[in-house]
């Protein structure tokens, strides 16, 4: 009895052991800073930042995304995958127990073996065969091979996780910025449009000058030239509000076509600039979460690995009935049993499992380097983003300046025009140009208000 006693500890002490490196956080450098600063910045709240561009029809659009993105449902659907997949690695912790019948009629050869029939008197060659009984397996995780197995599972499990994190926070922010642009699209149409009408107009107003002779024919086509000019733009921007519109179709998970409109983009509301320190990202990025997982299950995978060095021991057994006669099954003579501790142990290999260390080994350096360049990358966004928002700020304002001015200039330009002092080419280069630099502050528009979009992505807001 205390020799059983003894081999129990000894198996659970045994069991405790567990092969392969722990886990440890890599010692990160991170900067004590952003680049660029801004005294506006505020803590990162309400997650659902893209509610502060003040646009309901923006809102429902990233509700739908949300909920009808194939690329979401898909990063959703892997999930479950590895769920099942961390699950059938964890019960291998457990026994295994079955059950199984059988019943059949068999006949042996009455010349294959001794006689009588195999050294039975009275055999019959033929008869009948029941079986009912209960098995059992179980591996004695001695080396901590399934533990670590497990562990991997698990790791591999929260990665994916982090990984639909990441398509969700991506999908929100591509959602925004595809409706900033398709909104920009048609601030620009709409500018091309009132400028051909306007140019239009003028052309009709020259060309009335023309027939009683105040203009020279240049003139006149040179305001024929602008008009025309104006009029081959708008399809442009008709193609590109259709494609766009497809874009974001496909974005919010439905065949392309047409898209909702709500405010214009100039009745968009400037959302508040995220703050935070660099250290605070390596906990609300998704994808750096993600590879810190992945960079744990290749750790546990060292373990898996090197634990194919030492002996693997199984506990099996068996419990049942068996009869030639189905009366007689569940007699006491018809019980039948056994039980076994079958061991394996590697003895050459011919550097298979060296092999196998290695290539975990490298796996693990390699995902640790994927990791430093997650993080290398996620500050890069933020600094990039920081100085977008702030550089387009002050582009957007300069230009406000210069078209202030270009108006002006427009205005004098007629004057001039009209007392004679100046030809009418002046007034097409007055014109032109401020009908390009309003095409140009509706761009820039745009991209202030993604460089915001980006911002809260890059912070990993909104995941």
């Amino acid at each position: 009895m205390r020799r059983r006693l003894a081999m129990t500890a000894s198996l659970l002490g045994l069991a405790g052991c567990i092969v392969g490196p722990d886990y440890e956080r890599p010692k990160i450098e991170t900067p004590p800073a952003w680049r660029m600063s801004d005294k506006a910045a505020s803590a990162i709240g309400n997650p659902a930042w893209w509610e502060q561009f003040s646009d309901p029809t923006l809102n429902d659009l990233v509700k739908t995304a949300l909920e009808e993105n194939k690329d979401l449902q898909i990063a959703t659907a892997r999930i479950d995958r590895y769920l099942g997949f961390y699950a059938t690695t964890r019960a291998a912790l457990y026994p295994q127990v079955g059950v199984g019948a059988a019943a059949g009629r068999e006949r042996v050869s009455e010349t294959a073996g001794p006689t009588p029939i195999h050294g039975i008197p009275d055999a019959q060659p033929t008869f009948n065969n029941f079986q009912l009984g209960l098995s059992a397996s179980w591996e004695l995780d001695l080396w901590g091979k399934i533990r670590r197995a497990t562990e991997a599972a698990r790791a591999s499990l929260l990665a994916t996780e982090e990984s639909r994190k990441s398509v969700r926070l991506t999908l929100i922010s591509s959602v925004a910025n595809s409706y900033i642009t398709l909104r920009d699209l048609d601030k620009q149409q709409e500018i091309t449009r009132a400028t051909a009408k306007s140019y239009e107009s003028i052309y009709n107003i020259i060309k009335l000058r023309y027939d009683f002779g105040w203009v020279s024919a240049m003139e006149k086509n040179q305001a024929k030239e602008q008009w025309e000019r104006a009029l081959a733009n708008i399809p442009f921007f008709e193609k590109a509000i259709a494609q766009q519109e497809n874009s974001l179709s496909v974005l919010l998970g439905r065949n392309p076509g047409s898209i909702p409109r709500g405010k214009s983009i100039d009745e968009f509301g400037v959302p508040a600039v995220p703050g935070g320190l660099p250290s605070e990202i390596l906990e609300h990025r998704p994808d750096i979460r993600e590879a810190e997982q992945n960079l744990i299950a290749a750790n546990a995978n060292i373990g898996v690995a090197k634990a194919a060095y030492y002996p693997s021991i199984s506990l099996t057994g068996f419990f049942g009935v068996q009869s030639s006669e189905l009366s007689k099954l569940f007699h006491g003579a018809s019980k039948v049993w056994g039980f076994a501790a079958p061991i394996s142990a590697p003895i050459f290999t011919g550097g298979a499992i060296e092999g196998q260390v290695q290539s975990a080994e490298a796996a693990r350096q390699e995902l640790l380097i994927r990791y430093q360049q997650v993080i290398q990358n996620a500050f890069r966004e933020i600094n990039d983003s920081l100085v977008d928002q702030d550089r387009t700020r002050e582009q957007l304002a300069a230009l406000n300046r210069q078209l202030d001015s270009l108006r002006e200039y427009v205005r004098l330009s007629w004057i001039r025009f009209n007392e004679g002092y100046s030809s009418y080419l002046e007034v097409t280069t007055s014109q032109t140009l401020l009908y390009e630099a309003e095409l140009q502050r509706a761009g820039v528009q745009q991209v202030l208000f993604q460089a915001y979009s980006n911002l809260y992505r890059s912070m990993g807001v909104g995941g």
